[in-house]
């Protein structure tokens, strides 16, 4: 099992709490009344519990990515919560189709590139921690949009924190090149995950399906647009 880099500092520190807490309590067993022993292996308890929690947050599988041409794919995992038509003006520049991915504290926390391309345009915003389904979530959290193009289109990945996360970390930077299913970034403890694409792609997810990054196709896209935006290239 792989963890992901950002999480080493809190792994770290919390196995040291926890192997300092039970060695406080072995050195002083011999001396300490029962009935404090009893109340004294509780920190020890509770610092083992949190440090195992924060190793299953951070972990990060490998996966067997698809290789399918003509698909667009889940960025992250957790759970379709809403899809919907929106006007996306800062990257699509115009009407498109929003997927909303809302991940648990429980769910892996990297972030995976939708398509593959080159990443033409990154950009951050510090805003609120409002609950992660809010709706107004998407548009005033803090956040970090990845626009991803290639010859076929573009795609808009929006990483977005929710009450209780407070750090998002973006990998890519402007002008850099990724493939699908790369990891892009992570955002910690309990988060959501936009993912805008194309009005005229295929849609394959409904809200309610759950999900995993790098694995689950989300859409197919539209290969009569694609070819358009081919010959206006060319």
């Amino acid at each position: 099992m792989n963890f992901a880099r950002e999480g080493h500092t809190f792994m770290i520190s919390g196995f040291i709490m926890a192997f300092i807490s039970w060695n406080s309590l072995f050195a002083i067993h011999i001396w300490t009344p029962a009935i404090f022993r009893n109340w004294m292996i509780l920190p020890a308890v509770t610092l083992t519990l949190l440090t195992c929690f924060i190793f299953f947050f951070f972990r990060d599988p490998e996966r067997q990515l698809l290789t399918e041409e003509g698909v667009v794919l889940s960025p992250g995992d957790g759970k379709i919560i809403d899809i919907q038509e929106v006007d996306e003006l800062s990257f699509l520049a115009g009407r498109c189709q929003r997927i909303t991915i809302f991940l648990s504290i429980f769910n892996v926390h990297v972030q995976r590139a939708p398509i593959s391309g080159k990443v033409a345009h990154h950009q951050y915003y510090p805003g609120k921690y409002m609950l992660a389904w809010n709706p107004k979530a998407s548009e005033e959290n803090e956040q970090s949009s990845l626009g991803i193009i290639n010859q076929e289109g573009s795609v808009l990945v929006r990483q977005i924190a929710g009450f209780i996360a407070r750090r998002i970390v973006t990998y890519p930077k402007k002008g850099t090149e990724v493939k699908i299913g790369d990891r892009i970034g992570i955002i910690k403890f309990g988060s959501r995950v936009d993912l805008f694409i194309p009005i005229e792609w295929n849609l394959l997810c409904s809200i309610g399906d759950k999900v995993l990054g790098g694995i689950t196709i989300l859409a197919h896209i539209n290969k009569r647009t694609s070819n358009q935006a081919k010959s206006s290239q060319a």
